[in-house]
């Protein structure tokens, strides 16, 4: 099943299956919106919302795994999570948000009661800077810090992902220092990173979900993550904190993401088709060892939804023991290299 199929991300994935000749059931909250989707790609819909995990559960009937792309997850990802536990469904979903990366994995052994597999984060996020992270590690294992970063050579949101990084801005940003995750001022660190040979940008720490991923994948005590932005992007996130506090009230995020909806459509296929992403991590030890490797990726959403329907083939195929996992300790760190259009090269430290 892919839930939230008729979302920007959703539809991608529900293409990319059908076009793999997969025809999975789709599902959401709007019969409107997702019967005429299902029936364009002949496939089954089912229309329910996430209130009842026992209604979830109800709807799961048959169904082996879930890509749930409906977020944001702060807020759907328990609920379906719950559902999967009582339907005995493998759980998968595109999050990038640390708070749902951190409830999974600390319900680890209830998921294993359930016999089920959960991986959060199966799509851009985290994939590309999960197997990086993964990758630093082998090469360099007694790594003690970690700085992970990625920029698109374009970029354009999807309302989804505006939606919840407007629901994130009031938390500020998030660091792992000494093995425990920090809340630090938005905006906290702004460095130069060299994203590939000829390309040096600046980029800023961001909230990103590897923060909690690569720990688990790692257990490297200190990440940071930064994303590659212009100069007048960086200054718009160093926002005050009175504005800040004010899209903490239910009422203004409500009206911001009213306007999203309205005004924000995502990428088109020819800007997708166009843009790529860029990937850079480096670890480094107490004595001063340092190793560091680059990606490039296809763009973010392309990759997520191809990440997406892959990951989840991988777990139909068996041979995960139930539990909580990252996408690189599921699939391991070569994983985003079997992913369409990704390239790797190490970096001379």
């Amino acid at each position: 099943m892919i839930y939230g199929a008729n979302g920007y991300t959703g539809r991608l994935a529900a293409r990319v299956a059908t076009d793999r000749r997969l025809r999975p059931v789709l599902a959401g909250r709007h019969a409107a919106n997702i019967r005429p989707l299902a029936d364009e790609l002949s496939c089954e819909s089912r229309v329910f919302d996430l209130d009842d995990p026992t209604v979830v559960a109800t709807n799961l009937k048959g169904v082996s795994a879930v890509l749930h792309c409906a977020g944001p997850f702060s807020a759907t990802s328990q609920p379906m999570l719950a559902g999967c536990q009582r339907a005995g469904t493998h759980y998968l979903d595109i999050t990038g948000e640390i708070a749902v990366f951190e409830d999974i994995h600390s319900r680890g052994q209830e998921i294993r009661n359930a016999g089920i597999v959960a991986i959060p984060g199966v799509g851009f996020d985290v994939v590309p800077t999960d197997c990086l992270a993964a990758m630093l590690k082998r090469e360099l294992p007694s790594a003690t810090h970690l700085k992970l970063a990625f920029m698109a050579r374009d970029g354009k949101l999807s309302p989804g992902t505006a939606k919840t990084m407007v629901e994130g801005l009031p938390e500020g940003g998030r660091i792992r220092e000494n093995g425990r995750i920090v809340k630090v001022p938005p905006a906290y660190k702004v460095e130069t990173i060299p994203f590939t040979e000829t390309l040096s940008a600046r980029a800023v720490t961001i909230p990103w979900g590897d923060v909690a991923t690569a720990y688990y994948s790692t257990g490297i005590p200190n990440i940071e993550v930064f994303l590659g932005a212009p100069d007048e992007q960086i200054e718009k996130m160093k926002m005050p904190g009175v504005l800040r506090s004010l899209l903490g009230f239910a009422p203004v995020q409500s009206l911001v993401k009213a306007l999203i909806a309205r005004r924000v459509k995502g990428p088109s296929d020819e800007q997708r088709g166009r843009d790529e992403m860029y990937v850079y991590g480096e670890a480094w030890d107490e004595s001063g060892r340092k190793v560091a490797i680059r990606l490039r990726t296809r763009e973010g959403y392309t990759l997520t939804a191809e990440s997406g329907v892959t990951a989840i083939l991988k777990v139909l195929e068996g041979g995960l023991a139930p539990g909580a996992y990252t996408p690189s300790m599921a699939f391991g760190a070569e994983y985003v290299l079997e992913l369409e259009g990704t390239t790797l090269s190490r970096v001379a430290t």
